[in-house]
Order: structure tokens, then sequence, then C-alpha cells
């Protein structure tokens, strides 16, 4: 099946152009979002289920997405409509592409900025230089342990579950710094198969975050309000902007930790954009008030 022919291109997607019949659509509808800092992927499907289930007034109209993105990511967020909720597990094998950016010098108990820092690193092995030197190591197929605050299981038992509960007893010990934290915990986790198909160093700055590369959020679109987002510019640690393009199951979180193990110190993501997703690409892709404006009725308040 030809999965680009389920969706129109984005200049047609973004008239808002949608027929209100749903049988229209016989193998379903796939629209591409940029999904906004600080939402969550359930968040982009909970909004574009309500509104398609009005539009083409149908009850249990099926809506979910292929693949999943974390909080604290944007970029492309496939969303599947119908009977396009089939195709989802076949999106999803499709390569990725991302734009990652990468602090060194401190971990945090979730790799990304969601958490504060647990533990600061020394730097002196972290350069532009040291890093180009390394990423080739990281090509190819290879094993790769998730983040412990992801979605994988262990013992019937979702891995971010187990440490939530590590997180919470760290926390009654140290307010500040979670320095009691078991990062060791990880290695209960099932190394996955995975694939680097490219690898490279787009930018390097060793004081810190440019200005341009800080994620924002859109202030037209209210946050998800349990969504934390840590500032640590004031630690001015050096920072790259990695590009990468890998196979399903890669964490870009856990690359961002080994990253950080290769160069003798610690690292952290600070921020990642999903540039590609199979043939859809982020400058292709409906921001939120684009991917409303299909439908014809209004949006609810959240």
């Amino acid at each position: 099946m030809d999965i680009g022919a389920l969706t129109a291109d984005r200049n047609f997607l973004a008239k808002g152009v949608l027929s209100g019949c749903i049988d229209d659509y016989p193998e379903g509808i796939i629209i591409p979002v940029n999904k906004p800092f600080r939402w969550t992927s359930a968040d982009v499907i909970r909004k574009l289920k309500w509104l398609s289930c009005r539009h083409f007034q149908k009850k249990n109209l099926k809506v979910g997405h292929a693949g999943t993105l974390d909080p604290l990511a944007t970029g492309v967020l496939l969303v599947c409509i119908g009977k396009a909720t089939r195709l989802a597990e076949t999106l999803q094998k499709e390569g990725k592409e991302y734009l990652a950016g990468i602090t060194f010098g401190a971990t945090t108990p979730s790799y990304d900025l969601e958490k504060p820092v647990d533990r600061t690193w020394p730097i002196d092995k972290v350069s532009g230089a040291a890093l180009s030197e390394v990423l080739p190591e990281f090509l190819g197929e290879q094993e790769q342990v998730a983040p412990l605050f992801s979605a994988k299981s262990i013992d019937g038992v979702r891995a971010y579950e187990l440490a939530r509960l590590q997180y919470k007893k760290a926390g009654k010990e140290k307010t500040d710094v979670m320095e009691d934290f078991d990062h060791t915990q990880a290695e209960m986790l099932n190394k996955q198969r995975i694939t680097i198909h490219g690898i490279s160093l787009v930018s390097f700055s060793p004081d810190g975050i440019p200005e341009e590369e800080r994620p924002g959020q859109d202030p037209d679109l209210r946050p998800n309000p349990r969504i934390n987002v840590e500032d640590t510019s004031s630690l001015h640690l050096p920072h790259a902007l990695i590009r990468v393009s890998c196979s399903k199951g890669t964490y870009i979180r856990a690359l961002a930790r080994d990253l950080g193990e290769a160069l003798d110190s610690g690292a952290h993501l600070d921020s990642l954009c999903r540039t590609r997703s199979g043939g859809f690409k982020v400058e292709d892709a409906l921001t939120i008030d684009e991917a409303v404006s299909l439908f014809s009725v209004p949006s609810r308040q959240d």
C-alpha cells in the first residue's frame, strides 16, 4: 500500500479541506503534526480525537499515533485516523531523523530536562574535535539500554514506574541534587538492537546552549502543566547539536548518556526535534492550529 497516498500534501491540508464523511477516506487519514514543546503525544491525540469524532459524527472513531515523542521533544508526530490506525506499526518501523541538543558535564535521572541535575562531571575531555572523533563509533547496528524513565517493561512493570519510586526515595534525602538516584537500575532493562544509519556534529558551543537553539513554547499554546522543564543555562556547560538518523526503538536520550560516557563525562538531552519520520518531514508537518483547522467544529477549551 502506498502510505503517501493516504494524506494530501501540506498545502492541501493547511487549507482545512476535509470531507465531513469518513467513508470518503476508505484507507483512513494520516496527519503529520509538528508536536508542540511540553505537550505529550497523548495530548495531541486527545485533542484531535475529540475534533475528529465531532467532525465525522462518530462516537468511537479510532485515532492514534505512529511513534511516541517525549514531552520535551518537538517535530513529526504522525496522527492516524480511521483505518489508517492499522498502519501505525508499519509507520513506526520506518527510519527516523532527529536534531538533538546535548549538554555535557551533567546528568539527570530522566536523561533530559524533565528532572533536575543529579550529578556533575569533568569536562576536560569534551570538545568539538573529541566529539567528532567518537561519533563514528556509534554508527551501525548495536545494543542500547533504554532510559529508566521510559515505557519499557521490567517483569511486566513499566520502567518509569520503578524510576518514579526510586526518584521519590532519593528525594526524601536530597532536596536539591538527587545524588542518591540509582542509575544502575537501568541495567535491569533488556538491551534492544538498534541501528544508527548516520550521525554528525552540526555545531558545538563550549559555554552553553546558544539562544537560538533553545526550545521555546508557543505563547498561544497552553503547555501541559504536569510537564516540568529544568533550566540549566546558568551552568554554562558544553553543548552540541547532533543530527541522527536511526531505526525504530532508538532512544536519543540514551544516546546522549552514551556519548557522555564516551568522553569520560556525563551528558543529558537538552532539546530534541524529530525532523523526519519515514517519508514525512518536519517542514511539511502541520502546527496544532493548522491541524485543528482541518475540522469544521471549534475545539473546546483545554
